[in-house]
């Protein structure tokens, strides 16, 4: 058994290099973000950590910026992350049963998009040294990423800094172009979502609240229309 847990962990580390390679360049930019925000690298470097989640941690920085209360921070963090609570569902179909608790909980911070990917993809019940083998190199990669980001923003003059912050806009604009090219719908709500955020900055009452809880309120409304207009339906979805 701990010659089997050891190559799946080796596997993993090696299937984990790739992706270490693009969050090194993604969160970069995150820590320009924490920089903006006023974290330091300690500070940035445990937030990735402890998070590995780009929509997450970027919508956390913000709201860290805003200067925003606790709950703010975990309602807006809940719902730029609510897919890894599906994603850790699934995942649990591929553990064993007798699989312990702690290793399910461990399991939890394992769950990225790309790492649940790989990790669904293992033919039979997943070994969970697999992706603690993935997790070890590529939150190696996420974290100093990120403190590379605050190191540099540190040391760049200030107009570059902000310049450079708009790569991150740029990484989600490449997540949600190619779905709405394909899909008439998703381009018809990200339309939707544009227009109603810019109401929300210029109505009376809606634009006193703070940015982060104007989007936690329409990602809610807006994800609700979307399911009640064109619910996905469960066969299809399992195919």
């Amino acid at each position: 058994m701990r010659a089997q847990n050891s190559s799946a962990f080796r596997l993993g580390m090696r299937h984990g290099i790739p992706i270490m390679l693009g969050y090194l360049a993604v969160s970069f930019a995150l820590g320009i973000s924490a920089r903006n925000a006023g974290l330091n690298v300690v500070q940035a470097g445990i937030a990735s950590l402890t998070n590995m989640a780009s929509a997450g941690e970027y919508a956390g920085f913000q709201v860290i910026r805003e200067r925003s209360g606790l709950i703010e921070a975990a309602l807006m963090t809940l719902v730029a992350n609510a897919r890894y609570l599906l994603m850790s569902c699934a995942l649990s179909q591929k553990l064993a049963s007798d699989l312990r608790t702690p290793h399910r909980l461990l399991l939890g911070m394992t769950v990225t998009d790309e790492m649940f990917a790989l990790s669904v993809s293992v033919p039979g019940k997943l070994n969970p040294w697999y992706p603690y083998g993935m997790f070890t190199v590529s939150a190696t990669g996420w974290t100093v990423g990120t403190m590379l980001g605050v190191v540099v923003g540190n040391a760049l003059p200030a107009r570059l800094v902000s310049a450079l912050s708009v790569s991150l806009f740029g990484m989600f604009l490449a997540a949600i172009v190619p779905k709405a090219r394909q899909d008439r719908f998703i381009r018809a709500l990200i339309l939707i979502s544009m227009a109603l955020s810019g109401l929300c900055a210029l109505l009376p009452g809606l634009r006193t609240l703070s940015s982060g809880m104007r989007v936690i309120l329409l990602t809610v409304l807006i994800s609700a229309m979307a399911a009640l207009v064109r619910p996905v339906d469960g066969e299809a979805a399992d195919a």
